[in-house]
């Protein structure tokens, strides 16, 4: 990917002077006349991915919005589109004592609310990810009110979280921090709303939050009512527009003519769909897909591919300009769009300059190629907490030679991965150690949020490489990144007849990015991607049982009314991602948890947790202080054995 040059690297990089923004392409407000107006949006998403990856961009990320906010003074508004936590090591540490000071009262997922206002964000969408600890208030919890609701000596969120197709009234820990729709967003802080008004330069911008109505499958909605109501993991994208349009034509009958919606539907192509079907929104900040949208003059990470055109152009459908703006996360880059606006509050396309607006890549060689602008010392100190508490909180557990792929896309959202095989195997071990006859252990891709190991680029060298962490060690903290929802395992009992239901499942969203796909032991199957969903799989064997048992032998079902002991996560058990689990007494179903009491040998997770049965079966297989390590490297989706896609084969 070229670097930027940015007519010599940005004219902030040699000294934000009036000469030099004179002289810059773009024209700042105050010299526009007959009601024209530019402005400049720096947004994120997604910063819940890699507890620690996060933590050592944010303040190169927290330099460069304090640069290009000195570039535009009076016209910037800095968004968020959602999924600004999620729990795990990150999460969990700001409970600890020595963040008493910085946050005024400790409480699990408030660092990165503190990191958001000492950067001065001014809204941001409700992301799936800040229910995942459910809605609840009671400090501590890490429920969503505790997190973003101010309390006793914590400030709270400094800014409103909105989202126009949830109704927080029905949940009783969210229905008295509901405040009014088409206010300023600054009197909206700690509060809930669909939309938030912004004023810039005597102009008003209109804020709308959107979230995707997968909650009740992928997350702990509470008692939120999500419109539209959804029984399945994909839904009608029209009906979802249909529940927006309102809050776009009530900010319109205001009179504000530029609306930005920062919507959190997971996968961009319902983004797409979106900017499509509604009227009158000019901007929309995609979230949580992390797609790379760049342009020609974008600079990205050593690795990352670029997914899309920044900012990519669509039609409404009265013919107007609506611009889609979407990044990675974690921090590792910043959007960045400058646009102008005509007397009527259109967007005029051709202002629109790449060698400004685009993704700004965070990485160490980008920001000193960028002139390492001053970095914010409110940002630095809550970094500093929280990297010393989470080593003072890490403790090694096992050993591996190789790297442990967790990514999404190539990775455990779409392919069979080591790291994948890696935890469904020791979910299956921590299960047999209750009931020896479990003979199966499926679990969702989506659950597995980080890699184990870093992508690094060697000396001389222009790709990064996959790396084992450092020593081979996997440490407490890995673990709790990587598995960070730490769902309970149940015990289920399911027929041969739903155990090819489920796999289906699984793989019905390929070649879609899903994070139902499965990661399995006990289990092989061969399938299909060319096959109309639900009759993909090919050939499956159950391997964990005393011997190997067809289950589908060139797509005809095999011993259908046989029944199998099967361990999931307890969140799939629920019907989470959709999974067809069975929810009546045949299921005989066990909760892990409730009958295991040996702490083992590692205590930093429950007994019966997916991160114990990981850490447990690596200390017990590949010990610290032993010599042997884990050492199945990750391969291509062409040459997987335990998920054979046909199609690429």
């Amino acid at each position: 990917m070229t670097a930027r040059t940015h007519r010599p690297m940005k004219p902030f990089i040699i000294a934000l002077s009036t000469a030099i923004l004179a002289t810059s392409c773009v024209t700042q407000s105050s010299d526009i006349s007959n009601g024209a107006f530019t402005l400049q949006v720096l947004h994120t998403a997604d910063a819940d991915s890699n507890g620690r990856l996060a933590l050592e961009n944010v303040g190169r990320f927290s330099a460069l919005v304090q640069a290009f906010t000195a570039e535009f003074p009076n016209n910037t508004v800095l968004l968020s589109s959602g999924d600004n936590y999620i729990p795990g090591p990150r999460f969990n540490a700001a409970g600890e004592s020595e963040f008493a000071s910085a946050l005024g009262e400790p409480g699990a997922g408030r660092l990165d609310i503190a990191l958001l206002n000492a950067m001065a964000f001014e809204a941001s969408a409700v992301g799936n990810h800040e229910l995942d600890a459910g809605t609840a208030r009671e400090p501590g919890s890490g429920g969503f009110a505790s997190v973003f609701a101010p309390s006793n000596a914590w400030p709270g969120a400094q800014f409103p979280y909105l989202s126009a197709n949830l109704d927080f009234s029905t949940d009783s820990a969210l229905a008295d921090l509901i405040t009014a729709d088409e206010q300023l967003a600054i009197d909206g802080r700690g509060r809930l709303a669909g939309t938030a008004l912004i004023e810039r330069d005597g102009h008003t911008i209109g804020i709308i939050g959107a979230t995707t109505p997968t909650l009740p499958v992928i997350t702990n909605e509470g008692g939120i009512t999500v419109k539209p109501a959804i029984s399945r993991a994909d839904f009608d994208v029209a009906a979802l527009a249909a529940e927006l349009q309102p809050s776009v034509d009530r900010l319109r009958a205001l009179n504000v003519d530029k609306i930005i919606m920062l919507a959190h539907m997971q996968e961009i192509e319902v983004e797409v769909q979106l900017a499509q079907l509604l009227d009158g929104v000019d901007i929309i900040i995609a979230g949580g897909s992390n797609t790379r949208l760049i342009d020609a003059t974008d600079r990205l990470y050593p690795g990352d591919q670029p997914q899309g055109e920044y900012p990519t152009l669509f039609s409404s459908p009265s013919g107007e300009p609506v611009l889609l703006i979407n990044i990675d996360g974690d921090y590792k880059y910043l959007g960045r769009l400058v646009v102008s606006f005509d007397t009527a509050g259109k967007i005029d396309m051709a202002a629109l300059d790449p060698d400004i607006n685009g993704a700004y890549a965070t990485d160490a060689a980008s920001f000193e190629a960028f002139g390492a602008p001053p970095s914010n010392p409110d940002v630095d100190a809550l970094v500093d907490i929280a990297q010393t508490t989470l080593k003072r909180i890490d403790a090694p557990v096992g050993l591996t030679r190789v790297f442990l792929e967790g990514d999404r896309d190539p990775g455990v959202r779409t392919e069979e991965t080591n790291l994948g095989n890696l935890t469904a195997d020791a979910n299956l071990i921590a299960a047999r150690g209750y009931d020896s006859s479990v003979a199966v252990s499926l679990k969702n891709g989506g659950g597995i949020r980080a890699n184990i190991g870093s992508r690094i680029v060697p000396p001389g060298g222009t790709e990064a490489v996959p790396m084992p962490p450092t020593d081979g060690i996997i440490g407490a903290l890995a673990i709790q990144t990587t598995l960070r929802f730490n769902n309970d395992l149940s015990l289920l009992t399911v027929t041969g007849a739903n155990l090819r239901q489920l796999l289906e499942h699984g793989v019905a969203a390929v070649p879609s990015v899903s994070g139902r796909f499965p990661q399995v032991s006990g289990v092989e199957f061969s399938y299909d991607a060319r096959r109309p969903a639900g009759s993909r799989i090919v050939n499956a064997t159950v391997t964990g049982a005393d011997t190997p048992i067809p289950l589908v032998v060139d797509g005809n079902t095999q011993n259908a009314d046989k029944t199998f002991r099967l361990v999931t996560l307890n969140v799939l058990a629920d019907g989470g991602d959709g999974y067809p689990f069975p929810q009546d007494e045949s299921a005989e179903r066990i909760e892990l948890p409730t009958v295991l009491s040996d702490p083992g040998a590692m205590q930093f997770a429950v007994p019966g947790s997916e991160q114990d049965a990981l850490a447990e079966f690596l200390a017990a297989n590949y010990p610290v202080d032993g010599e042997k390590m884990f050492e199945a490297a990750d391969t291509p989706a062409a040459q997987d054995s335990r998920i054979v896609r046909l199609d690429i084969r």
